[in-house]
């Protein structure tokens, strides 16, 4: 249980016991997908994770780039470019995703790249035990290149507003191609990050 019980943690606690209670066990990975606050978001469900005993690895979609010139072969700020081609989900499925969920002695890599240097990292293999829970954020986390990867997704919801232009564009693309709000098993609303509420839709 995360201190002090403010509406925010009381949301991460009830979260993260409905994820324990359904996936507890056999390397399950947890997707925080959001543009707004996602890796605090991610922070604070891994220390709710820990603090009730389990054990947790975290990653960021973030250290999974593409190089910059791939990044920006179709211009600096254009949204599609930022849709398409920041993220090496490639290197995260092999590095990260698949060796993970082999479990036992098996190590992966919860980093690849450094944005600030426009650089590869030197790889850093690390093992967990076996009923570890991988809780990645990012944006996107939902697309069609990551379908079906995550165990369990929370999107976290935000106005268009509160992006910046490139990215808010971005967001846009995002949800006219996948409807990540209807795809995700839980939609948080972060239109105030400090008092983030639980938002329950319509599938049908």
């Amino acid at each position: 249980m995360l201190y002090p019980p403010t509406p925010r943690n009381e949301l991460v606690d009830a979260l993260a016991t409905e994820i324990a209670h359904n996936y507890g066990r056999g390397r399950p990975l947890v997707g925080i997908d959001g543009a707004l606050g996602a890796r605090a978001f991610a922070d604070d469900l891994a220390a709710s994770f820990r603090a009730s005993g389990h054990a947790v690895v975290r990653a960021s979609l973030d250290d999974f780039l593409l190089p910059r010139e791939s990044r920006q072969q179709r211009g600096a700020d254009s949204p599609e470019g930022y849709y398409f081609d920041r993220y090496d989900y490639a290197s995260f499925l092999r590095v990260l995703v698949q060796p993970f969920r082999m479990g036992g002695s098996t190590g992966f890599v919860t980093a690849s790249f450094d944005e600030s240097r426009d650089a590869p990292v030197e790889s850093r293999w690390v093992t967990a035990p076996a009923d570890a829970i991988l809780i990645v954020d990012g944006p996107f986390l939902q697309r069609p290149e990551l379908r079906g990867v995550a165990n369990f997704v929370a999107f976290l919801e935000a106005p268009l507003a509160l992006l910046d232009g490139q990215l808010g564009a971005a967001h846009e693309l995002y949800a006219a191609a996948v409807a990540p709000r209807v795809a995700a098993d839980a939609i948080i609303s972060v239109t105030d990050e400090e008092h983030p509420v639980r938002v329950f839709a319509d599938r049908c």
